[in-house]
């Protein structure tokens, strides 16, 4: 294979499917939640996921950290937890006089937040600055996390008590939100097999650096002028429904999206169209990321709330009163692309 060949899109998507077919050797089923995992680490974008234990989203992560060769880390977020226990401190050796600075575990490649509305919001206020700057702060000292670099949160939706509402500043840091259901009696089947069974080793596949190429690829696919324009005008109609004919939503939404969504659902479209094999985004593509990039950032008025409409419901509307640019040529984006 010439090395137009090992670049080209449809040899980088094949490498990301020996991925996910090396995780999948361990997780069952998900299948929805494991593409908007890759997704999310072509994308650089970070990760809110929502789910009750057991469902395999550590999992899912630690199993992706090893066949990437990357560092991953746990935390269990609870309302004792301080920033220090995340970024890391200062520490005084008595032997030198000095003072040495002991990372927090943030430094990794794969982070994994378990059920992060536990902890008050100076912790979380702590995490927002390392998943927008990818950075953090120690005694005035600031020190980079390693690339690629990306935080998957959990949040359990049974138990409130004792949780903190995340500040909409650190939900709109996160670049989708995946609701990860039960699986199938079929899938769970499988699951109890495995889980029961001979433990399955999983192959390294790809490591850091290749990753990294990769997403520097994910982000030069051509991207048509008119899907930017649908992005935008889909995250117009979550502050303005009025304005794409939805005159009776207003009363629904006390704050919708920001610019980020539209920028989000272009990177993420761009990603799904990476693992999809093209070297350009289709329609479909971006569509399929509305949801999820959209459903946490619109914020629901109580009346929305006592009616029983989510932001799903607000977002399927949406897309039916914005429809998506009909599908360009191929021979034209390509040329636009070459260009």
């Amino acid at each position: 294979m010439d090395e137009k060949a090992k670049n080209s899109a449809p040899a980088a998507a094949s490498l990301m499917e020996e991925v996910l077919y090396e995780v999948k050797k361990v997780v069952v089923g998900q299948d929805h939640f494991l593409e908007r995992v890759l997704v999310a680490l072509l994308a650089r974008g970070h990760l809110l996921v929502e789910g009750v234990p057991g469902l395999a989203k550590t999992l899912t992560v630690s199993t992706l950290a090893d066949v990437i060769h990357g560092s991953f880390k746990r935390i269990q977020f609870t309302p004792d937890l301080v920033p220090s226990d995340l970024i890391g401190t200062r520490i005084y050796n008595q032997k030198t006089g000095d003072f040495s600075t002991s990372l927090g575990p943030v430094f990794c490649n794969l982070l994994l937040a378990d059920e992060i509305n536990r902890a008050p919001a100076k912790v979380q206020s702590a995490l927002l600055e390392v998943m927008q700057e990818r950075q953090v702060t120690i005694a005035g000292e600031t020190h980079k996390v390693p690339e690629p670099f990306v935080v998957m949160a959990t949040q359990n939706p049974i138990e409130t008590e004792g949780t903190y509402a995340l500040p909409e500043a650190q939900v709109d840091r996160f670049m989708m939100k995946v609701l990860v259901g039960y699986p199938s009696e079929e899938e769970e089947f499988v699951i109890v097999s495995r889980v029961t069974g001979v433990a399955q080793a999983v192959a390294r596949v790809a490591t850091i650096d290749q990753l990294v190429q990769l997403q520097a690829k994910s982000r030069a696919l051509y991207v048509d002028p008119s899907l930017i324009q649908f992005a935008v005008k889909v995250a117009k109609a979550t502050r303005d429904p009025a304005s794409v004919g939805l005159g009776d939503m207003p009363r629904f939404i006390t704050f919708g999206a920001s610019p980020r969504a539209s920028i989000n659902m272009i990177e993420a479209g761009r990603a799904l169209a990476f693992l999809r094999g093209r070297e350009y985004v289709l329609p479909e593509d971006v569509v399929d990321v509305v949801g999820d990039v959209l459903r946490h950032r619109i914020v629901l008025s109580y009346e929305a709330l006592s009616e029983g409409i989510s932001a799903d419901t607000i977002v399927s509307q949406i897309l039916q009163a914005v429809p998506a640019p009909e599908k360009p040529l191929e021979a034209h984006v390509r040329v636009a692309a070459s260009g």
